[in-house]
């Protein structure tokens, strides 16, 4: 391939992930045609991206970004995955997939997150973290607990006293 063939593919390449701070790199090759699409649409469901790239293609498209460490120490074609809601949700369908035997060939490579570059395992770690909408519902608990203590023990004493005096006017 020549200079300028590698030249246009790294920028097409850099213009389609321009914006992504954060990503996945996943092995897919060895896959056939059937589970390709199969995987592809099981991705596009959650809203998650996947680009199949020759990993020196890839270093050229992403030097001087934030995805750049992902790529360093990393060596032949690689896919790389990005969107979803959050981050943590789409580690957590990586790892799924990864674990899964519905994909056998794929396979959970590393990625980046904050300019930091994270190895396969670093990947697995992340995806027991909760998401986005998990740390919302764990918040707005941690908000109203003491909100429902608080109510429960001005009600409890008040309870009791409407008791006593409902049983004191019904001995009357």
């Amino acid at each position: 391939m020549s200079k300028a063939v590698k030249d246009l593919i790294a920028k097409q390449f850099s213009r389609r992930l321009e914006g992504v701070a954060d990503c996945v790199l996943v092995d897919v090759i060895g896959m056939d045609a059937n589970s390709t699409v199969a995987l592809r649409k099981r991705l596009r469901e959650r809203d998650i991206n996947l680009l199949v790239v020759k990993n020196s293609l890839a270093r050229r498209a992403t030097e001087g970004t934030s995805l750049a460490p992902a790529f360093q120490k990393m060596a032949g074609s690689l896919a790389v995955c990005w969107g979803a809601e959050d981050f943590v949700s789409l580690v957590k369908e990586v790892a799924e997939l990864d674990k899964g035997t519905e994909f056998e060939r794929f396979q959970a490579k590393g990625g980046v997150m904050d300019g930091e570059a994270l190895s396969s395992d670093k990947v697995r770690e992340i995806s027991k973290w909760p998401n986005r909408q998990e740390q919302l519902s764990i918040l707005a608990g941690q908000i109203l607990g003491p909100g429902a203590t608080l109510a429960a023990q001005l009600i409890g004493p008040g309870g009791v006293l409407a008791g006593q005096i409902k049983s004191k006017s019904e001995e009357e």
